[in-house]
């Protein structure tokens, strides 16, 4: 007997062949870190992707060629995120030297430094770009905040502005952000597993739901806004709607999930992570547990993998026409892999009784 929605198992397992040995595009490697990926951003168009890491010095990349473009000098420290504005005008970076960047994407300067009491655990332009929002952890005797600032001109006065808005976490500590529609509201993952959405124009909590168990690592939202993909070290990505909250699909593996990402283009879903980084050198690739997998966004069935880095996957992210994909792990390298036609010609065997 079947069921509508559900997978035909021998037509599963004959994808997940395919995928596994017959994708035979050779990946582009890019090398220009010396620690541990932390963040991946394309920007808008796609021609640029953009990579943070552990070693203080975010690097921006030609996408099509893997050539290197640049690097931010500036940090005194791990990088923790990153975000470019739509234009590809403005980037803004966020690091365990307790500061929040402001960069200069044609000339690769450091416009503004603003100085904060603790590391900077995630940073975010609005859609518009109007406004960035970015949050500091709980630490030397100091509470996580969320500051909400204006960046409509992007100058050195932004150093020692204050804030539009700035409000304390009293609950566990922010460690993932996304904006919400019509920035207008703000939506962050916790360390305990909760997601809270904040209205941005009094700083109150609108709406909370604790969904996860564990600590959330990513947030991303899809090409048009309505949805949001999180990963967890619950061993799990869940998809929700951006202005209730509601859980739609729910994603499993058989490990940390470091970061997931949503296609631009099809009904698919990529989930990337593996083990805690102290227990990386016990394990071999071969296992699997370094793998990209890819799930269906409706069925919530994996349907192939992509082995390649040595190490846990940290940050995952589509290219915005989707016909690839770039991760960046542990092992301090960045991947572009580009999808074969099979991905594309595939589609799902299912029973309809």
């Amino acid at each position: 007997m079947g069921c509508r929605g559900c997978l035909n198992d021998t037509a599963r397992r004959l994808v997940l062949m395919l995928w596994t040995f017959t994708n035979h595009n050779k990946p582009l490697m890019l090398q220009g870190h010396e620690r541990a990926i932390t963040q991946i951003k394309y920007n808008r168009e796609g021609d640029l992707l953009f990579s943070a890491a552990k070693d203080a010095k975010p690097n921006v990349w030609w996408s099509l060629n893997g050539e290197r473009l640049g690097t931010f000098n500036g940090h005194g420290g791990v990088v923790w995120c990153l975000d470019v504005d739509w234009q590809t005008i403005n980037l803004i970076t966020g690091g365990g030297d307790s500061s929040c960047r402001l960069w200069d994407l044609e000339t690769g300067k450091n416009i503004a430094t603003i100085k904060t009491n603790s590391s900077v655990r995630t940073c975010n332009f609005s859609y518009s770009a109007y406004q960035a929002a970015y949050t500091t952890d709980k630490a030397m005797g100091h509470p996580c905040e969320v500051f909400i600032i204006d960046t409509r001109t992007v100058d050195d006065s932004i150093s020692s502005q204050s804030p539009i808005l700035k409000w304390e976490i009293t609950d566990s500590k922010v460690t993932s952000m996304v904006w919400g529609t019509l920035d207008e509201t703000i939506i962050t993952g916790h360390e305990a597993g909760d997601l809270i959405q904040w209205d941005l124009r009094t700083g109150k909590k609108v709406h909370s739901i604790k969904e996860h168990n564990h600590q959330i690592n990513d947030m991303q939202l899809s090409r048009d806004g309505t949805m949001f993909i999180t990963a967890s070290k619950d061993q799990t990505a869940k998809l929700f709607d951006t202005s209730s909250l509601e859980l739609l699909k729910e994603y499993k593996t058989e490990r940390p999930v470091n970061s997931a990402a949503l296609s631009p283009i099809l009904d698919h879903v990529v989930l990337g992570g593996g083990q805690d980084a102290m227990e990386v050198t016990t394990t071999s690739t071969r296992q699997g547990k370094f793998d990209a997998r890819f799930f269906h966004l409706v069925f919530e069935e994996e349907f192939g993998r992509v082995k390649g880095h040595f190490g846990p996957i940290n940050s995952l992210a589509f290219h915005p026409d989707g016909k690839s994909y770039a991760s960046g792990g542990e092992d301090g390298y960045v991947r572009v892999q580009s999808f074969d036609q099979s991905y594309f010609d595939y589609t799902f065997d299912y029973n309809r009784d």
